[in-house]
């Protein structure tokens, strides 16, 4: 497991260990927290298409999909 401290996500960068459509290199472009500081809503961002999705914050965790930096 990965371990992700929420308020150091902006800007993180991401490497998918599977890539669809050729989209491998991501960087979380959009984070919104609620009145407690929990993560309601993460984007990331492809650095070649530029294209944005919304993701589970958490499923960052999961090393099977995700390496922490650019690999």
């Amino acid at each position: 497991m990965n371990r992700i401290n929420p308020a150091k996500l902006p800007n993180s960068k991401w490497t998918a260990v599977n890539p669809v459509n050729r989209e491998k290199h991501f960087l979380v472009s959009d984070i919104e927290f609620d009145e407690d500081g929990s993560v309601t809503s993460c984007k990331l961002e492809a650095i070649i298409s530029k294209k944005r999705y919304s993701i589970d914050w958490t499923e960052l965790k999961n090393q099977d999909k995700w390496i922490q930096g650019w690999k």
